[in-house]
């Protein structure tokens, strides 16, 4: 059924036809916008699907898109599956790990297994999968989600290894303990998928020591299974780099004084900067901007082992202690890395503003450049603020600032989602003691740098747009109506709204609700809320416009040291520009959605990796701080118990229901609240409270806290 001949609500019929056309699950969202449906036919279609949910037709996803459907017994194109076995051709066999609807279990034959090192039984892998016969799939893996469930990674104390994994509170005996392994030494050991009265663990490696001031990075690494080291084919093929000369393809602008601005402890540079005036006559009071990218597509080419290696890690791991780079130090530090006074081949956006901030037109070049200088966030703060100038670059700092400026004001027309939730910096000595954690100073020089990325970005995308090439869009979909309901309900509570928002809710009607309470006690708890209705952003080669940015097309261009999507967007811009080498090979184009999808989970691979390493860091920083007394805010309530945040060190607590003393609390789950029975004492998202930090567990990186009366 084409989209055109969709113009009304349609029949029971109509809509069946339809969901059975799709290859995997689709949101209301866009069953709507397909049938062209509108005002409140959006009702009746809302009834007619739960009609179908009812009736046991249709049913919800229950993975990371929640807000999904799909028709009951048939699998999604791309699902998460468990290998069970092997055939007799050797071939692996599998099973959907999400599959409710029918008592027969569709059969999945893997035929493609092409991830490094090949998936085994027991792994958990994400497939692209092909209906054969109703309740036969052909799958292909895509990406391992997790290797064999039956490994942990935990801390050995006399004979038992204990999980160092907060939701699997279990301890095991550990038989055939190799001479070498001491007391506090981490072990990745094999475990029961079963759970027995004895539980026993067997040895596989040991791969840190607690006692090592680093182990929180050393237990996320393993418990994420990020890889470390790269190919040796790769460390190879990265040997006696040389930087590329001026040529047909690449054009001279060593003579323009770009700048790196970054943090000072920084170490690879993938980015610089410049602007001045426009001389042009009709552009008055407009400017002309140049940013260089680091030309990472000229040295890492498609099917390479390099390409491999960048493509299974899909971005840079930061660690508080140690970076696991994209890229091999060669690249990543060497000449992809824009030090300064050094020739690099760069990939530059130039871009011309009016006087009010608007985009006049935009270029790419490949060009040959030197940065003029390394500058760091702190001085060019120093510099736009009119306290210390940059000696030797007073002219560009200043048309840097003038152009912030103007960006700036077409941000705040976008209607751009500011959300304030600062984010926690640990600063630590090189052996492994921590000096301090607080949240990170954020600077307009940071904002400069960060406009001037999004004004590349997004002239990436147009340019791939207009030239028909494949773009991997950087996309960020509306709230999901069951995110702006919990919303909507607590906003209420707190009476912020009259009106709840609805499914044509825009960033600027967050904006209104940020600014209406931002000096209000509540703030805390609206960003909060806030940030938690928001969909996550994720990398695909279908655009749905960035909706937290206020952006029809948006794209990452600025980073591909750090981000295989970055380089992918630099391969197409050479290709669609003809800059010569480097470009997208005929496979990539192939595979496209698939390493969005990959791209995307290593993304949240990182995040989720890095944040339980900052939890361990903070928690053995607060060890010797038991038993004393902080002021906290409670960030979220369940009816299990209470979460709080400790604001001087942006980390979160739990506050379990035996620790609510003088009452039995009640949980409202739409107001958001815990009330006592007896007393009628209320605790909201929100609410200052004191609290005694009764246990802290460093190798979990919990904190238990119980609140004062």
């Amino acid at each position: 059924m084409s989209k055109k001949s969709l113009s009304k609500l349609p029949s029971m019929k109509e809509l069946m036809d339809y969901l059975n056309e799709q290859t995997g699950s689709v949101s209301k969202r866009n069953i709507a916008r397909d049938f062209k449906i509108k005002g409140d036919d959006r009702k009746e279609l809302k009834k007619m699907l739960k009609t179908l949910q009812a009736d046991g037709i249709l049913e919800k996803k229950s993975d990371t898109r929640k807000n999904r459907l799909h028709v009951a017994g048939k699998l999604s194109e791309y699902e998460q599956v468990e290998i069970t076995g092997i055939d007799s051709m050797g071939d692996l066999i599998a099973r959907p790990l999400d599959w409710k609807t029918v008592k027969e279990v569709p059969q999945i034959l893997i035929t493609k297994n092409n991830i490094n090192p090949p998936a085994g039984v027991g792994d958990i892998v994400q497939a692209r999968l092909k209906q054969v016969k109703k309740l036969f799939y052909e799958g292909e893996i895509i990406r391992r989600v997790t290797a064999n469930q039956n490994q942990m990674v935990g801390v050995y104390e006399n004979g038992k290894v204990y999980s160092v994994d907060r939701r699997l509170k279990q301890s095991f005996l550990l038989l055939d303990v190799p001479r070498e392994v001491k007391n506090k030494d981490i072990l990745l050991v094999e475990i029961p998928l079963i759970r027995s009265r004895e539980p026993i663990a067997k040895f596989i490696q040991k791969v840190g020591s607690w006692e090592d001031p680093f182990a929180a990075t050393i237990l996320a690494i393993y418990m994420h299974k990020l890889p470390v080291m790269f190919l040796k084919q790769t460390e190879k093929e990265v040997k006696n780099l040389s930087v590329p000369p001026v040529d047909k393809f690449r054009i001279d602008l060593r003579n323009i004084p770009f700048v790196t601005i970054d943090g000072a402890d920084a170490k690879d540079f993938d980015d610089a900067v410049w602007a001045e005036p426009d001389q042009d006559e009709k552009n008055k009071g407009g400017y002309h901007i140049m940013v260089a990218i680091a030309d990472v597509s000229w040295y890492v080419r498609c099917e390479t082992a390099v390409d491999s290696d960048a493509k299974l890690r899909g971005n840079s791991v930061y660690f508080p202690d140690r970076v696991i780079p994209m890229l091999p130090f060669e690249l990543s530090n060497g000449v992809c890395s824009l030090n300064p006074n050094e020739e690099r081949a760069a990939l530059v956006c130039e871009v011309w503003i009016d006087k009010n901030g608007v985009k006049k037109k935009h270029q790419f070049h490949r060009a040959l450049i030197k940065s003029a200088r390394r500058l760091t966030y702190p001085e060019v703060e120093e510099a736009i603020k009119n306290i210390t100038p940059i000696v030797g670059l007073e002219k560009e700092i200043e048309s840097l600032k003038n152009v912030y400026g103007l960006l700036k004001k077409q941000r705040v027309k976008r209607g751009v989602i500011e959300i304030d939730v600062p984010e926690q910096q640990v600063q630590m000595d090189t052996k492994g003691n921590i000096l301090s954690i607080h949240p990170r100073q954020m600077l307009s020089s940071m904002h400069l740098i960060e406009e001037l990325m999004i004004l590349a970005n997004v002239s990436a995308a147009e340019t791939l747009e207009e030239k028909h090439q494949p773009v991997m869009y950087r996309v960020h979909d509306r709230p999901s109506e069951e995110k702006l309901e919990v919303l909507n309900n607590f906003l209420r509570s707190l009476h912020v709204i009259n009106k709840p928002l609805n499914d044509s809710v825009e960033p600027k009607d967050f904006n209104d609700i940020l600014t209406k309470t931002r000096k209000k006690d509540i703030s805390f708890a609206i960003n909060e809320f806030v940030l938690r209705s928001q969909s996550q952003a994720k990398y695909s080669p279908e655009n749905i416009g960035h909706f937290g940015l206020a952006l029809l097309r948006y794209a990452h261009f600025t980073s591909p040291i750090r981000r295989y999507a970055d380089l992918m967007v630099h391969r197409a811009l050479v290709d669609a520009l003809k800059l010569g080498e480097g470009g997208l090979s005929k496979e990539a184009v192939e595979t496209f959605e698939k390493t969005a999808i990959h791209i995307s989970q290593t993304e949240r691979q990182a995040a989720s990796a890095e944040q339980d390493a900052l939890d361990r860091y903070i928690a053995s920083f607060l060890k010797k701080k038991e038993q004393k007394s902080f002021n906290v805010r409670i960030s979220s309530i369940t009816d299990f118990g209470v979460f709080v945040r400790v604001e001087q060190y942006g980390t979160d607590g739990f506050v379990p229901m035996r620790y609510l003393k003088g009452d039995f609390y009640d949980y409202d789950e739409k107001a958001q609240l815990l009330v006592g029975r007896s007393t009628g004492k209320t605790y909201k998202v929100g609410d200052k409270v004191k609290a005694i930090l009764k246990e802290v567990s460093p190798i979990t990186g919990g904190l238990l806290f119980k609140l004062k009366n």
